[in-house]
């Protein structure tokens, strides 16, 4: 039994060896990559197909010059980082299942156009702004009604990189638009964004996931029972199931909050407007839209939407810690005051690096090294006009050893 013992531990010393040599093998190789590789790795990660030789040497000379962001700013300049990597990045904010492979639509394109020309992001969620193909290159028109416009330019394989081909507008002045531009509000007044998450229901999905793709939180992660439940609607019922201990506990958690904030949606729906005409945003200023008034028997007594008033009930107890701008207004009417509250909070610009950092990184941050990076990449993403496209080079340069 001695001798038999003796030998498992000699077996498991030599294995620790081993695995000791390899990661110490491993360490050095990424130690020792020199700056053709790790351009290359920059290049991989961004793209994901390799790059020409004259690209390589410009990044390998920058990374040699120490200045990795520069190298990762010339990968950035391939087709393939707008036509695949932001399509697969942005595409699952357009739609209720999170699901990268749906088409190409007017929400996704107006993100993948801000980036490139490098517009404050902050601006995704308020400003009178969405991109369509150039007249040349798509011979259909953009629809209020339909998203063929888009289909066509996915098809075509339009490069989404070149100005002359993707290019800028305002949403109040496409043809049959029905938004002045005060009305807008970025992409949650793009068709798309309509379609998703204001067609039916009660228009608190377009909250939800609104704070699920610009705060990196869902209603669970918000949950607060501290929360006045004065606007929690009349379709809510007080005692689910016969037991109000079920709404004190649970229900108040999110509707407290959610309700409120999702009152800023309350003129707008998603529906035809003539019937066989197609579906469409659809806004009565000034007009609630009856599904946010349904099933008020459910509980008669609860909150009546009369406008579109909303308020941030979250700006106090544990979600005060979202970094709220309290230089705003706490509540405002209509959803384009409602954008800048939510874009102009300390978790909107942190959630847009995490989100950079797992499709970049390949892994959600970890360690406190990475952390640290995030926390860093954040302050560099405020400081600097809220540029997308540096935080994708900052994270790649981060990255590069991995």
């Amino acid at each position: 039994m001695k001798h038999t013992h003796g030998k498992c531990e000699s077996q498991n010393a030599n294995l620790a060896r081993s695995v000791l040599a390899i990661v110490l093998a491993v360490s050095t190789s990424l130690a020792i990559a020199g700056p053709r590789d790790q351009a290359k790795r920059i290049h991989d990660r961004l793209v994901g197909v390799p790059p020409s030789e004259a690209v390589l040497s410009s990044m390998a000379d920058k990374i040699a010059a120490g200045n990795s962001v520069g190298a990762a700013m010339d990968a950035m300049t391939n087709p393939t980082f707008y036509n695949s990597t932001l399509k697969n990045f942005v595409t699952p904010w357009t739609n209720d299942t999170s699901t990268q492979f749906a088409e190409l639509n007017d929400y996704t394109a107006t993100v993948i156009g801000m980036i490139r020309d490098d517009v404050p992001f902050n601006q995704v969620l308020t400003e009178d702004i969405v991109y369509i193909g150039a007249g040349a290159q798509s011979t259909v028109a953009y629809s209020q009604t339909d998203n063929e416009h888009y289909k066509q330019i996915e098809s075509l394989r339009i490069d989404m990189s070149n100005p002359s081909n993707l290019i800028r507008t305002t949403q109040s002045s496409l043809p049959g638009a029905i938004l002045a531009s005060g009305d807008t509000a970025g992409v949650m007044t793009s068709r798309a964004f309509g379609e998703a998450f204001l067609k039916m229901g009660t228009n608190r999905r377009a909250i939800r996931f609104t704070f699920m793709n610009y705060m990196c939180r869902d209603m669970e992660d918000m949950h607060d029972v501290t929360r006045t439940p004065d606007r929690i609607r009349q379709d809510v019922s007080r005692s689910p199931g016969g037991d109000s201990t079920i709404f004190l506990n649970q229900c108040v958690g999110c509707h407290s909050g959610m309700d409120p904030l999702a009152q800023a949606f309350a003129y707008y729906d998603f529906a035809e407007m003539t019937q066989g005409a197609g579906e469409q945003i659809i806004h009565t200023p000034g007009i609630v839209q009856p599904k946010n008034l349904i099933n008020a028997g459910n509980f008669p007594p609860g909150f009546v939407v009369s406008n579109d008033r909303w308020d941030n009930y979250w700006r106090q107890g544990p979600n005060s810690s979202m970094g709220w701008n309290t230089s705003l207004p706490a509540g405002g009417n209509g959803i384009k005051s409602l954008g800048r509250e939510i874009a102009s909070s300390a978790a909107f610009a942190q959630c847009q690096v995490q989100k950079v950092f797992k499709s970049v990184c390949l892994r959600d941050p970890a360690s406190a090294a990475d952390q640290n990076e995030v926390h860093r990449i954040t302050g560099v993403f405020s400081a600097n006009n809220y540029s997308m496209k540096r935080v994708f080079a900052e994270t790649a340069a981060y990255c590069k050893g991995e």
